[in-house]
C-alpha cells in the first residue's frame, strides 16, 4: 500500500547551543532513497525548541524497516547528545488527507484525499498498525545500540 508518512520530532537546544550547531550535527549525509521532504521549524515562543517535520512517500510499507535503518545509522554516526537536551518528543503518523485552504471565500467540503486520490480511513488502519510496529522496533533498536555505544 502506498502511504505518506509524517515524522514530527521536537528537540530542545542545550543552553549555549545555536541553531547552526543543531543543523551541523543533525544534517543527514545519506538519503532515504524515497521522496522525502524535511521541514525544520524554530518555535516562536521558545527559540531553543527545534521541530523537525519529515514527510516521506512510501510506495510499499514493507520497505519501511530498511528506510528506518538508514535513520538509525545516521543518528548513531552523528549523535545530537552534545547539542540537544535528552528529552525528545517523537510522533509518527500517516497522512489521512491533504486539504488546500488557499482560496478566498467559501470552500466546498470534499472527501479526504491524498495526492488527489480519495482515501478511506479504513484502508489506512492496516498500514497504520504495520507502520506503528515498525517504528516501535526501530526505536527500540536505536536505543539499544545507543546504550551499547555509550557503555
Amino acid at each position: 500500500m502506498k502511504a505518506k508518512g509524517v515524522a514530527i520530532i521536537t528537540r530542545t537546544l542545550r543552553e549555549g547551543k545555536t541553531f547552526d550547531d543543531y543543523r551541523k550535527a543533525w544534517y543527514h549525509t545519506r538519503g532515504f532513497g524515497v521522496p522525502t521532504r524535511m521541514l525544520t521549524v524554530v518555535n516562536l515562543m521558545n527559540p531553543r525548541e527545534i521541530i523537525s517535520i519529515g514527510i516521506m512517500e512510501i510506495e510499499e510499507i514493507e520497505k519501511l524497516p530498511s528506510i528506518l535503518q538508514i535513520d538509525i545509522e545516521e543518528r548513531l554516526a552523528n549523535p545530537l547528545d552534545d547539542v540537544v537536551e535528552d528529552n525528545i518528543v517523537r510522533q509518527f503518523g500517516i497522512i489521512a488527507s491533504e486539504d488546500d485552504f488557499s482560496m478566498a471565500g467559501d470552500i466546498p467540503v470534499k472527501p479526504p484525499t491524498v495526492d488527489g486520490e480519495e482515501v478511506r480511513y479504513s484502508d489506512l488502519e492496516e498500514a497504520m498498525g504495520m507502520a506503528a510496529n515498525m517504528f516501535k522496533k526501530a526505536g527500540e533498536e536505536r536505543d539499544r545500540r545507543r546504550r551499547e555505544r555509550d557503555s
